[in-house]
């Protein structure tokens, strides 16, 4: 083993170890809290449903920890145990196009992962979700969804491939600059395309017929200056009894899109609060500023890439020698969520910071009490943890503790 072979078993054995321990503080400190439910709570939500979303907490972290593990031993034999060379040697000796056996190896590399994953995935879903009542896919929906997102993968990650190999033969020393500027267009693209023409292969998009409710959301939109191509309510039942809503699109193809799951659990008001909140990230520009972080990301990204393209020991210390483009591709994809890993903290702590932001904006255009009665719902409905382990929420968590979002809401709105 090289010096870098060392380097990097030790920070995945490292990865490991903190993803495992973060797991076992997060079920011990749950266990501990689960027989009592948090005073500001207490009125609102029942110690059954309490000890629901405990359990049902500590459940999903059995094949979240085996996904752990697996993920690792995955990743050590296509690097170190020369799982990578050899798919390589096998598909290169039978295309003799080098731009196709490229993209061939990466197609099949990310095939071959997924299917690896596919009994976690199994699991969770007819287990887990099963077992506490809210999975609602059935197996030829199951089937069907892992079928679109293949054929999903092929539309779009053959020509990617092609292109990124392509401009790593043919540009020189900048390819990874030309390659960033194409993958910051297939963002912009996806994200654009994702509402009209890729979300409704999966799911059922209709217009939101209560007239009431309809009437109310326009007259929120009006008052925030926000204008989309239509309020939508998706069939997320068809899948999971968890309630969402969300923003998608951009340009004049932005949508609201609100899960009937949510519909049916919030009321009126509640609803409103929750769209006011969803606007708030609008009107906020976070959409914008993760947008432009993930592109100052990607270059930064790229930028070592090309740096690592030329360099011989980042092949010998990750079980390559033979290196090619489409080898070079493939080992900075495998590798590169071992180094970004404990970068996690601060891309959390940036979302929850834009959590705050847009409850606050929330409560300018809707009442406080309802957007608190819509998060007590959710967290209700959604079985979340309300006493997740402190250390684990910092590192991983999105959104806020359900105890410090709305301590920071009422704090807000009373001072």
């Amino acid at each position: 083993m090289t010096g870098f072979s060392i380097f990097f078993v030790g920070l995945l054995v490292l990865t490991v170890i903190t993803r495992l321990w973060l797991s076992f503080r997060q079920t011990n400190y749950v266990s501990a809290h689960r027989d009592r439910v948090p005073d500001p709570f207490s009125t609102s939500i029942s110690l059954a449903d309490h000890q629901k979303a405990a359990d049902y907490t500590c459940a999903r972290a059995l094949p979240a920890r085996i996904g752990i593990a697996l993920d690792s031993l995955v990743l050590l034999a296509w690097t170190l145990g020369g799982g990578l060379a050899f798919l390589d040697i096998t598909l290169s000796g039978s295309i003799s196009n080098d731009l196709l056996a490229g993209a061939a190896v990466l197609i099949s590399l990310f095939l071959i992962s997924a299917l690896v994953n596919l009994p976690i995935s199994i699991w969770s879903t007819f287990g887990v979700e099963q077992r506490f009542g809210f999975n609602r896919t059935t197996v030829r929906t199951f089937v069907s969804d892992l079928l679109k997102g293949m054929m999903l993968l092929l539309l779009f990650g053959v020509p990617l491939a092609l292109a990124a190999l392509w401009f790593m033969r043919n540009s020189g020393s900048l390819w990874w600059l030309y390659l960033w500027i194409m993958w910051s267009v297939f963002t912009l693209f996806i994200t654009w395309a994702w509402p009209a023409f890729i979300a409704p292969m999966f799911n059922k998009f209709e217009p939101l017929q209560d007239e009431n409710l309809r009437q109310k959301i326009e007259a929120l939109l009006n008052r925030c200056g926000f204008r989309s191509q239509g309020i939508f309510v998706m069939d997320g039942s068809k899948r999971s009894a968890h309630g969402n809503a969300y923003f998608t699109g951009l340009g004049n193809n932005k949508r609201i899109v609100f899960f009937d799951t949510l519909v049916e659990t919030l009321s009126p008001d509640e609803i409103e609060a929750v769209l006011a909140h969803e606007l708030g990230h609008f009107r906020l520009r976070h959409v914008r500023k993760r947008l432009v972080l993930g592109f100052i990301a990607s270059f930064l990204i790229l930028a070592l890439l090309g740096w690592l393209a030329g360099q011989s020991w980042f092949y010998s210390g990750l079980g390559i020698d033979q290196p090619s483009n489409h080898t070079t591709l493939a080992l900075f994809i495998l590798v590169l969520p071992v180094f970004m890993y404990f970068l996690t903290p601060i891309g959390s702590w940036y979302s929850r910071r834009h959590e705050f932001e847009a409850d606050i904006y929330a409560t300018q255009h809707a009442q406080r009490d309802d957007m608190v009665g819509a998060l007590v719902s959710l967290y209700r409905e959604n079985a979340s943890t309300l006493t997740p382990d402190p250390l684990h929420s910092a590192f991983y968590d999105s959104h806020p503790p359900a105890i410090t979002r709305i301590s920071h809401l009422q704090q807000v709105t009373e001072t």
